[in-house]
């Protein structure tokens, strides 16, 4: 820039801005702002998430409100919306968080109160990262040892089927894993664009993800009365309608399910494995909750075994994703943000790009990395921590398949509520009926007759739960989502003040 056009930044360029674009409001002027509503990305506009949205943002107002001495129908604010499980009062494993200590604070190595496997856990991990401490960066695709670790704990639990342990990245929790995914797999425009097939109901991270990066919700039906089955003729119907208007390319599933509670056969996973290799899909499989399975009759298979058992034409065709978390089964650990995804037949130059892709983000964190760890490489029969080990384990599922079956036999005792068997993950999503005259409120208020439902709820009692139409529903039928997590007796009060809120809405709308 020559001295002639060079710019004085003199107090009236400073308050007008260089080209004189201000504007004024309430007698103050200001400069017309980059970033508005207008000029922001319009995917992001489109996000929703309702497991954190309007509901629970009105549930932090009121815990304000009860602090101030703001007078309420209830003392409390019990947040039944979310699958937080330490912060609904689930006790840590104490192995793992011993691990965790003596990685965070390595001088506690020299305390004899630790036993002996603790840390020589430990020492194994900090080994493995950098100088030695939890704080340095990791490879992106995560420490290599973590990765053999993970590994090895796949093929125990897919009986001694091979897994490389290239094929893992680890990930902050398992959502991460999937977003990462969809990035590689959505492209194109107008009729070329990636469709993703996702349950209703479903996570809305998957609705969420799908909004901001512009591709296509194709989405397939639940079957609410066959205790949320997944029926292959309704993938079937879904994937033709969409085929009118964008290219389907994958095939989300999550299973035991979110936040339907559905446990899925293994006839049933043989089904959608044959539906996505016939339709060429990718499939992803979010098996985040793959411990939580309470129901007599139920067990958790995971798509990659199965998968394999089904023989070469599938097992060398099918392009799999699968994702674990730290966050869900016995541990529920979720602040740590430890994950993995497992990805099988992925075309080696896509690899190579996803490798790529994480890099951007440097590594998912390291702790969460070492509590992983652990989870896949806990105590041996021989090990001085094994009998605390799998007593706590022990006690903590079947603490929850306790719950799982005391929260579907209350809420089945109340008239206009229908909820189906919790077979698995750690959510009840029944459905409610709702008179015309609250439908006819909800609507005036511009808001989800379920919407409607779960604020009254929220402020005439203090339980937050989460709308069913933040999930997805079929036309006409409400839900809401909540979780089994609180400790069994706040449960048992949880429960009641639901039972005794709908009969009085029925009372009042009727």
């Amino acid at each position: 820039m020559t001295k002639s056009n060079q710019i004085r930044f003199t107090p009236e360029i400073l308050r007008k801005g260089i080209h004189g674009d201000t504007m004024t409001e309430n007698g103050c002027e200001y400069r017309e702002r980059v970033l508005t509503m207008d000029t922001m990305n319009p995917n992001v506009k489109r996000v929703e998430y309702a497991v954190r949205g309007p509901i629970v943002q009105r549930a932090v107002q009121i815990e304000r409100e009860l602090k101030m001495g703001i007078k309420k129908p209830f003392t409390e604010v019990i947040r039944a919306n979310i699958g937080d499980c330490h912060a609904m009062g689930q006790k840590p494993i104490t192995f793992f968080r011993q691990v965790l200590a003596l990685c965070s604070y390595p001088d506690l190595l020299e305390d004899g109160k630790f036993p002996e496997d603790a840390k020589s856990r430990a020492r194994r991990i900090l080994q493995a990262c950098g100088g030695g401490s939890l704080g340095a960066y990791s490879t992106s695709q995560g420490i290599e040892m973590i990765r053999q670790d993970i590994a090895r704990y796949i093929e125990r639990r897919d009986g001694g089927i091979t897994c490389d342990p290239d094929n893992i990245y680890l990930s902050t929790g398992a959502s991460d894993a999937i977003v990462t995914m969809l990035k590689l797999l959505v492209s194109g425009e107008g009729m070329s664009r990636t469709g993703v097939m996702i349950s209703i109901p479903q996570y809305p991270l998957y609705s969420a993800t799908l909004a901001e990066l512009g591709a296509v919700q194709i989405s397939y039906y639940l079957d609410e009365d066959n205790c949320w089955s997944l029926d292959i003729s309704e993938l079937r119907r879904a994937l033709q309608e969409a085929k009118k208007h964008c290219s389907p390319r994958a095939l989300c599933i999550i299973n035991p399910g979110n936040p339907t509670g559905q446990v899925q056969s293994r006839q049933c996973i043989e089904g959608v494995i044959r539906f996505a290799a016939a339709e060429k899909l990718f499939l992803m499989a979010d098996e985040v909750y793959q411990d939580n399975v309470y129901a007599d009759g139920c067990k958790f298979h995971s798509f990659k075994k199965v998968l394999f058992e089904m023989g070469l034409e599938y097992s060398e065709k099918v392009e799999l994703a699968s994702f674990h978390s730290t966050s869900k089964c016995y541990m529920g650990e979720c602040g740590f943000r430890g994950g993995y995804m497992e990805v099988v037949n992925l075309d080696p130059e896509v690899k190579v790009q996803l490798t790529k892709l994480v890099s951007v983000r440097l590594c998912p964190p390291v702790p969460g990395q070492a509590l992983l760890d652990v989870v896949v490489n806990p105590p041996q029969p021989d090990e001085p921590s094994y009998d605390t080990f799998i007593k706590e384990r022990t006690d903590t599922l079947a603490t929850l398949a306790e719950k799982a079956n005391m929260t579907q036999e209350i809420l089945n005792q109340v008239p206009g509520i229908k909820c189906n068997p919790v077979q698995g993950a750690m959510y009840t999503f029944p459905r409610i009926h709702l008179p015309p005259k609250a439908i006819l409120e909800a609507k005036e208020k511009e808001q989800t007759p379920d919407m409607f439902y779960c604020m009254k709820l929220l402020e005439e009692t203090g339980i937050c739960l989460v709308p069913g139409s933040g999930f997805g529903q079929r036309d006409g039928t409400y839900h809401f989502r909540m979780t089994i997590l609180p400790p069994k007796e706040k449960l048992k009060i949880v429960l009641a003040k639901i039972k005794e809120f709908h009969q009085h809405f029925m009372a009042q709308y009727s």
